[in-house]
């Protein structure tokens, strides 16, 4: 049906079609962590790839609804096949270029927008010779105030906009939000060691919030013998045994 053969298991029996182009890393799960949506909530990820942070919002916390929205047709195509194989309710694949729903969303205002969007400003770096991997990496069919854009759009007020990007791109992100209405609320780096520098940071804006920032205590993601205790619990929730 598809020619997409190639899946990554995660508990409750849900199984993550992937693809070279589009896979997921560490990342996913410390943003999906980060944002913890309500069971009342409805969700957006935008730039969703393979569908991974929609998917895991979905088995730890059970949203409302959770929209996956990409803009490449084979990223979604893989997003609906693990739908389909993993029978996830109330998940809803959406091919689009989310800078269209600056105008007019086909879909529910959102309490919460989550989005792991490429790192890299446009032509900064080595660009990867996949068409698929240059788009997740650098902004080149969207950046990061077209995020925030889509969020202000997406979001009822009050609602929140959780995004995790790269140290060397944090007074972009923030700007951005500012700049839409969005007010940064919370922030965490992410570190592989008390002694290394961060190589991520997660943050959380709030629509209409007031100007307060709080700076939450690092994460490590290395400990001794493997990863730290808290990576552990966090991946321990999309186990086999759904622990």
């Amino acid at each position: 049906m598809s020619g997409f053969d190639t899946f990554e298991k995660l508990g409750d029996g849900c199984e993550i079609c992937v693809t070279e182009e589009h896979t997921f890393g560490t990342d996913a799960f410390l943003l999906a962590d980060f944002a913890r949506a309500r069971h009342k909530d409805i969700v957006c990820d935008l730039g969703t790839g393979c569908g991974i942070i929609a998917v895991l919002e979905k088995l730890r916390y059970s949203p409302k609804k959770v929209y996956g929205i990409d803009i490449q047709e084979q990223a979604i195509e893989q997003f609906k096949i693990t739908v389909e194989r993993s029978s996830l309710e109330d998940v809803c694949p959406l091919h689009m270029d989310l800078r269209s729903l600056t105008n007019e969303a086909p879909l529910d205002i959102c309490d919460l927008v989550t989005c792991n969007p490429p790192y890299k400003a446009y032509k900064a770096g080595i660009e990867s010779e996949l068409d698929a991997h240059k788009i997740a990496r650098h902004e080149i069919l969207c950046n990061i105030n077209d995020v925030c854009a889509a969020a202000k759009r997406l979001l009822k007020f009050g609602g929140r906009l959780c995004i995790c990007n790269r140290p060397e791109r944090l007074a972009d992100v923030i700007s951005a939000m500012r700049s839409n209405g969005i007010e940064p609320k919370n922030l965490r780096f992410v570190s592989k060691s008390p002694d290394s520098a961060p190589w991520l940071f997660l943050i959380e804006g709030r629509k209409g919030g007031g100007a307060f920032m709080k700076v939450m205590p690092q994460l490590y993601i290395s400990g001794t013998g493997g990863v730290s205790p808290e990576l552990a619990a966090i991946y321990g929730h999309y186990s086999e045994k759904g622990e």
